[in-house]
């Protein structure tokens, strides 16, 4: 097999001593610009050694707290209980980029231990709404979702989440925080449903049944946009998009 991008980058940071990593990462970063280096960013939390990650998630420069934040998801799968804690906090940065990679550090929990991810989950489920982004955000890959059990714990985070959502006064809704959590809930239904077509549209419908909320309303409309929901169910997608309209 041809080596990768990634594994160019890790030969390359290996080669480097440590103290020059922060210089590289900036070199080959990809920003400004439209997207980040994804594949420098999983390279070096392969690699990187644990006060390195710390020191680049508490960074002032989003690409280096972003590389540093998912990064921790590696010390979290190793046992490492303070960089769940630092990951929680990293959850509610104001920077899309370090937002995204903690999602990114969830899923390296639960390609390591499943279990581990569905108690962070959890937990996050009941925090704050960055919190909640996190937790939808990290489980709602489609690689964690292959097991029945998997896919009904997503539909059932998400269910909790999105009447939590509907609960919030009016006022709420309109802050930063819930209208990116309500943006994820766009796209994270569609994921969950999708990973269980028979599990999880019955807890869809149920939603569609009682969106009388505009948020869960929107939320519902979004995924129902997306092909993979389309393509899990044709008919059912196209009932439940009937339904909706006005």
């Amino acid at each position: 097999m041809a080596p990768t991008v990634a594994d160019a980058h890790r030969a390359a940071l290996a080669a480097l001593p440590h103290e020059a990593w922060g210089s590289y990462l900036d070199a080959h970063s990809g920003l400004p610009g439209p997207r980040g280096n994804l594949e420098l960013l999983a390279a070096a939390g392969d690699l990187a050694p644990a006060g390195l990650l710390r020191a680049w998630a508490a960074d002032d420069d989003e690409y280096r707290a972003a590389v540093g934040t998912a990064g921790l998801g590696r010390l979290v799968a190793e046992g490492d209980a303070a960089a769940l804690d630092e990951l929680r906090e990293r959850a509610n940065d104001a920077r899309w980029r370090v937002r995204e990679a903690v999602a990114m550090a969830l899923q390296r929990v639960g390609d390591a231990e499943r279990a581990r991810l569905w108690a962070v989950a959890d937990a996050w489920a009941t925090g704050s709404a960055l919190e909640q982004r996190a937790a939808a955000a990290g489980v709602c890959e489609p690689r964690l979702l292959r097991s029945a059990p998997d896919a009904a714990a997503a539909v059932a985070m998400l269910e909790r989440i999105t009447h939590g959502l509907a609960a919030l006064p009016p006022a709420r809704r309109r802050d930063a925080d819930v209208r990116t959590l309500r943006q994820a809930l766009g796209y994270c239904w569609s994921v969950a449903v999708a990973a269980d077509p028979a599990a999880g549209f019955p807890a869809f419908e149920a939603l569609v049944a009682a969106a009388h909320d505009d948020d869960v309303r929107w939320v519902v409309r979004q995924n129902l946009g997306k092909a993979r929901l389309t393509r899990a169910d044709p008919d059912r997608a196209a009932a439940l998009a009937a339904r909706l309209r006005p």
